[in-house]
């Protein structure tokens, strides 16, 4: 059955992807990303969801380091934290909460954030509100989990590991070098990094109907990063 989709952070990478394959499952998908909206800004994110009007699945891919590199904490300004958090918890917040009434009254949703690694471990740039910010969407993901799941809403959560999906993460990438590359595969399970569609792939298995009974999970999608 096609249901209405909100994929944010689609303008490229695993927002795309995740959009793409939406698509092609049927459902009516709505992408969005900067400068369409600003996810940080609570009165855009209303104006938009209430053009759109009900939506039964909402992907919360938007953030990223906004083009932020690694400095001591001790050098880490207010705004550098607020635009990392904005991006990120911020941008989940706004969209989940505008959401949620519609799908409590049909008495069904689905909610995914794609939050990181970094969320889960550290971050492998060393930026503090980034990896502060995807733990705190694994957070969210479990304490709306156990609120909404009486209503038939389901809330999970991604937590990817490296990917080439974006110019940060080229850039990111390029800046190791071969051997720091080579190191970075060696901790890989696989044995490979990942691909924007191995995210897409995990985000269909909670949307889909016969994961009813999966809410609150934080599934790594890593090559098996995460066993070392």
């Amino acid at each position: 059955m096609q249901k209405v989709a909100v994929v944010t952070g689609a303008g490229h990478g695993i927002g795309k992807r995740i959009a793409e394959e939406l698509s092609e499952l049927g459902h009516q998908v709505h992408g969005v990303d900067l400068p369409q909206v600003d996810l940080s800004d609570p009165t855009a994110v209303t104006h938009y969801f209430n053009e759109i009007g009900p939506v039964d699945i909402l992907i919360n891919n938007a953030g990223g380091v906004v083009g932020q590199v690694h400095h001591p904490l001790e050098e880490i300004t207010d705004d550098m934290w607020a635009a990392i958090f904005g991006a990120n918890i911020m941008s989940t917040f706004h969209c989940t909460r505008a959401v949620v009434t519609g799908m409590k009254e049909r008495k069904w949703g689905r909610i995914v954030t794609i939050s990181s690694g970094a969320g889960r471990s550290v971050s492998l740039t060393g930026i503090q509100a980034y990896a502060t910010a995807k733990a705190a969407q694994i957070a969210f993901t479990r304490q709306m989990a156990y609120e909404l799941g009486r209503f038939g809403v389901t809330v999970n959560c991604i937590a990817p590991g490296f990917i080439l999906s974006n110019p940060s993460s080229q850039k990111q990438w390029e800046s190791y070098g071969s051997e720091g590359q080579q190191k970075i595969i060696d901790a890989i399970a696989v044995r490979r990094l990942g691909e924007p569609t191995d995210i897409a792939n995990a985000v269909k298995f909670f949307i889909d109907a016969n994961s009813s009974w999966v809410t609150g999970q934080c599934l790594s999608v890593d090559g098996g990063h995460s066993l070392f």
